[in-house]
């Protein structure tokens, strides 16, 4: 496809706040997981992932939701999603001040059993009440479809599987969807079919990509959404992340290599690639490891040569 009917400017959901940092085994304070916003902040970033509100009994990384949304430096032009799995997680969410949450359910039954004990129909059920409380508090509700071509317990997942989620999420009036490879092994004609089922019953506008790169494959991934005029992406900062549920999951593809691709394609991000870099060695230092982002990588090595 020629560079002219590619998308001129694409958004970034930057997820490492929640969805990265929700993995590691370390306790990670409050006071460093607002720092890495702040500093994604500056770098340009106006939607992100802040935290979520469930159990810390399932993850305990996420028991400070609290105190990270009454400690960010709130700006008026970022959008804060927090994760709410049921109606006292949107409870939560909602005194916190979130002004986007994310429901999440899978194209796999097996793995919807796994991550939240509930079949889809069950988890379409509780999520059915948090989208009418949101919508009667002006917030918008974006739905993650996890494992939407692939399952570490049923294998590969065909689209009628994720064309079967994304109507049920239609339904229940759930905006936008993210189509996701929550296992990374996806490769592109396979995240065009995934994607092509998603827009049976979606907008392309109502459309974003979630790919992890555990092959490799996230930006090639990336790209073949980008032919299909997918315009929003969800990427972690530092390649943050994996899958508590999928041994060998890496993390979803990094924001600096996702950044650096789009902008050698003359496609607009509104990001400072520099300033991610930043925040990039600000989270990867406090963990004591170095950032899972070729970019980075290889510019802070070009910066401790200078």
């Amino acid at each position: 496809m020629s560079l002219n009917h590619l998308p001129t400017r694409v958004k970034l959901v930057d997820v490492g706040p929640r969805d990265g940092l929700q993995n590691e085994k370390q306790m990670v304070p409050a006071a460093v997981k607002i720092g890495l916003i702040d500093r994604l902040q500056q770098a340009g970033v106006r939607h992100l992932e802040a935290t979520s509100f469930v159990s810390p009994k399932w993850v305990p990384q996420m028991g400070d939701a609290v105190e990270v949304m009454a400690g960010l430096p709130r700006r008026a032009d970022v959008v804060y999603s927090v994760l709410t799995p049921n109606l006292k997680g949107f409870e939560g969410a909602l005194a916190a001040g979130a002004n986007e949450v994310v429901v999440f359910g899978a194209a796999s039954e097996a793995f919807s059993q796994k991550n939240i004990n509930c079949s889809i129909a069950e988890s379409i059920e509780r999520f059915a009440p948090v989208v009418v409380a949101a919508h009667a508090n002006g917030i918008s509700v974006r739905g993650a479809i996890s494992c939407t071509v692939g399952c570490p317990y049923e294998g590969e997942v065909s689209p009628e599987r994720v064309a079967l989620v994304a109507r049920l999420m239609k339904d229940i009036g759930v905006d936008h969807v993210g189509v996701a490879d929550t296992i990374g092994v996806g490769t592109p004609r396979r995240v065009q079919a995934a994607l092509e089922a998603a827009l049976r019953h979606y907008d392309v506008a109502d459309i974003s990509g979630h790919f992890h790169d555990t092959y490799g494959q996230a930006l090639a991934n990336t790209l073949a959404a980008l032919e299909m005029g997918v315009a929003q992406f969800d990427t972690s900062i530092a390649g943050l992340g994996g899958c508590p549920y999928a041994k060998g999951a890496t993390g979803n593809v990094a924001t600096e290599d996702v950044v650096y691709m789009l902008h050698g394609m003359g496609i607009d991000t509104g990001l400072d690639l520099d300033k991610l870099v930043d925040a990039s060695q600000f989270i990867s230092d406090h963990l004591g490891r170095k950032p899972n982002s070729r970019v980075s990588v290889a510019l802070l090595n070009k910066r401790a040569a200078l």
